[in-house]
């Protein structure tokens, strides 16, 4: 495995953004099977079946493979978690990610490492020391400040806290991504309203709507103006990144399973060449606001810091949606590659394309390639525009399929 002062963990919720997350320098990535983790429903979860595949790709480019189970477990999810661990046991997945007690058993019985979610709270080192007798990572609440993760982190290591494997417990922490408002994400609005449990990774996301107040007595509604007060900005901690390290964390979590490979390939990208940067001593803030800026084209729901750095209250939203500053348009799907010229050949759907547009593509072979159109081959003629029947072609350096989408990236305020 590559050796590295502290580990990137990008998340994976399609064979596309495993690739993206390869491309970006991931040092491990965490994904979900079937049902049974918090990304359920918003994430085209992957099958059993596919951790071989999963698990193989990791290998090929000495990437760690995370297996989350992280939902609350029923009884007769029992059947189904036992098959799933048995096939993680089989094809290697380098350790499991969860919270309740039927996952730590089991994965003690089966010798399979184990990871404590977040949606355990961890929030002391007490509590660090119990769960170190089955697991070697533990990933800390996210309500903590970086000073409560130092004081933590400093007491792992003078109390020598080890986990099975003999080596002292690292923490894991989140850095980036959706936040809840919701302590360690336990919300039951989804669940009250719609029955339809968060902690089942079933949320339709209640809190990002917009809300009216009602006075019961006159009858009086008020519009909350300006705020959707339940729906939290996007943790972003680039700007802080040298003060999240100097913490002595192990392992830095980005957050986005259910996002496109493109989100997963920026913000990995940025992440690795900023932890890199702060090891090599020449971290700063321009080249923050530089991998701020680039994040911010991708799906995002505004930035802040979160509690990390001491904050009483948190930063609202104030639109529904992602505030990402780029958009991207579907406008076909790959058809052919020709090998020996390394060009993929694509046909337009939907929309136009023309010289000068910026090509986003996407697919299990590539995971995102984004580039601005230079040539642009129409029906095997050179030309200035593409429209919907027509075959275009152009330099591709990875096999092009049918799987592949392009799409054309466009500025989101002018869209």
């Amino acid at each position: 495995m590559k050796q590295r002062t502290v580990e990137i963990l990008a998340p994976v919720g399609s064979f596309e953004s495993l690739q993206a997350a390869f491309n970006a320098g991931a040092d491990s990535v965490y994904f979900g099977v079937e049902q049974l983790n918090m990304r359920s429903r918003s994430a085209n979860a992957f099958a059993v079946t596919d951790m071989k595949r999963i698990v193989a790709a990791c290998r090929k480019h000495q990437c760690k493979a995370y297996l989350t189970l992280n939902t609350v477990m029923y009884e007769h999810d029992m059947q189904l978690l036992r098959s799933i661990l048995k096939e993680a046991k089989k094809q290697g997945v380098d350790a499991v990610i969860a919270a309740d007690f039927s996952v730590i058993e089991y994965c003690r019985q089966l010798q399979i490492p184990l990871h404590i979610s977040t949606q355990a709270n961890i929030s002391n080192i007490e509590s660090v020391q119990f769960f170190s007798r089955f697991a070697d990572v533990v990933v800390l609440a996210r309500e903590l400040t970086l000073k409560q993760v130092a004081n933590i982190i400093g007491e792992i290591k003078r109390k020598k806290i080890k986990g099975p494997s003999g080596e002292l417990v690292k923490v894991e922490l989140f850095v980036h991504g959706a936040l809840c408002m919701a302590v360690s994400g336990k919300c039951y609005i989804s669940l009250h309203q719609q029955n339809a449990s968060a902690n089942r990774g079933a949320c339709v996301q209640n809190c990002r709507r917009s809300y009216i107040v009602k006075d019961t007595e006159s009858g009086e509604e008020l519009k909350i103006d300006n705020e959707y007060i339940m729906s939290p900005k996007d943790l972003c901690t680039i700007d802080i990144l040298d003060q999240v390290i100097s913490t002595g964390v192990s392992v830095l979590k980005i957050e986005g399973r259910p996002k496109g490979p493109e989100y997963v390939q920026t913000v990995t990208r940025c992440y690795r060449e900023a932890a890199d940067a702060v090891a090599l001593g020449n971290f700063t803030q321009e080249k923050a606001a530089a991998w701020k800026a680039e994040m911010e084209k991708v799906y995002n729901r505004g930035f802040w810091e979160g509690y990390y750095l001491g904050r009483k209250t948190g930063e609202w939203v104030t639109q529904p949606g992602s505030a990402a500053t780029e958009k991207k348009i579907y406008i076909g799907k790959g058809s052919r590659y020709y090998p020996r010229k390394k060009v993929g050949e694509f046909l337009v759907e939907s929309g136009t394309l023309q010289v000068g547009d910026t090509l986003l593509v996407t697919g299990p072979a590539c995971g995102m390639v984004k580039e601005q159109v230079e040539k642009l081959y129409v029906n095997g003629e050179e030309a200035e525009k593409a429209v919907k029947g027509d075959k275009i072609t152009f330099l591709f350096a990875t096999r092009v399929t049918p799987n592949d989408k392009l799409y054309k990236v466009v500025n989101a305020v002018h869209a």
